[in-house]
């Protein structure tokens, strides 16, 4: 869980950076625009799924500045129960300039979030399928070892934390997880540190999902890469959260014993979505809506 405070600044970083002077740099940018957006992975994903009509858990730890996004979840049908305030710390939260030419500086504050390794998995919650989502370093390898002990599959989604595990431990996450999940760059450096290709890694789980932003997604499975296309945007407001809109549909797909082939276009679609709106929750619609929206892009129906 994180708060994403998102600021606009009306000019190029380009023209206020001298390259001679980047050992010295003391710059400050005007951003007349500000928004602050309810984020975080773990957010993100439940969101996405409960407007699929599915039923999330999300489980992260947070601080003293949570209850406005509580409020925001509990609203939703979003259960808070596995949530957990640290009442020394603020909630995770990332600082984002944006300048004209789509370059973004961006700082990140972890808070709380370094505490998640403090919390244990509900096994007594019903839980039928897990996610490991970007976290604390020490919370993403405890729980990933939990899902497996507990015999509960899960998705293992480095994302942006994939960075702080080496060789090893990413093998041992591929031993443990049923499903990976990673977007073109972090596969990049899956198989730079571990030396296994595609193939060697779908051996090792049911499936290993790639995203390829505008050129779609591919799923190792089975012994075959299905090719999922991409679902065409209304617009390109905002790539915050596609990832995650992404990841919802992954989620009701293997919650509802859908075959790859549908699970996956229902995820591109929940990207195409999302990425017509500004910030990472603010995209809505029906069933209705939905399943029409799903024919039109694949002329099928769901």
């Amino acid at each position: 869980m994180a708060f994403d405070s998102i600021m606009v600044f009306h000019d190029r970083f380009r023209n206020h950076i001298l390259p001679d002077k980047i050992h010295m740099l003391s710059v400050c940018f005007l951003v007349p625009d500000l928004r602050r957006e309810y984020g975080g992975c773990a957010g993100n994903i439940a969101y996405n799924l409960a407007l699929l009509g599915g039923d999330p858990l999300p489980m992260a730890a947070v601080g003293k500045d949570f209850e406005p996004y509580r409020a925001w979840l509990e609203q939703r049908g979003i259960p808070c129960t596995h949530i957990e305030v640290y009442e020394d710390n603020y909630t995770a939260q990332a600082f984002i300039t944006t300048d004209l030419d789509d370059n973004q500086i961006t700082a990140f504050h972890p808070g709380a979030m370094d505490h998640a390794h403090r919390q244990a998995l509900p096994l007594d919650a019903g839980v039928s399928i897990g996610m490991v989502a970007p976290d604390g370093r020490e919370g993403m390898l405890e729980h990933a070892a939990q899902f497996a002990a507990a015999g509960i599959p899960f998705i293992f989604d480095p994302g942006q934390g994939l960075p702080m595990f080496g060789s090893e431990e990413i093998q041992a996450f591929i031993e443990q997880a049923n499903w990976i999940t990673v977007n073109d760059y972090e596969w990049e450096l899956i198989h730079e540190r571990t030396g296994l290709d595609e193939r060697q890694v779908a051996a090792k789980v049911e499936a290993l999902i790639i995203t390829r932003g505008a050129r779609g997604s591919a799923i190792y499975t089975a012994g075959k890469c299905i090719e999922v296309p991409v679902a065409k945007a209304t617009e390109v407001v905002d790539p915050t959260g596609c990832g995650d809109a992404y990841r919802g549909g992954l989620l009701w797909g293997l919650m509802n014993d859908q075959d790859w082939e549908t699970t996956g276009r229902v995820a591109s679609l929940m990207g195409a979505i999302k990425v017509a709106h500004a910030g990472t929750q603010n995209h809505h619609f029906s069933g209705q809506e939905f399943a029409a929206r799903f024919h039109q892009e694949f002329g099928c129906a769901l």
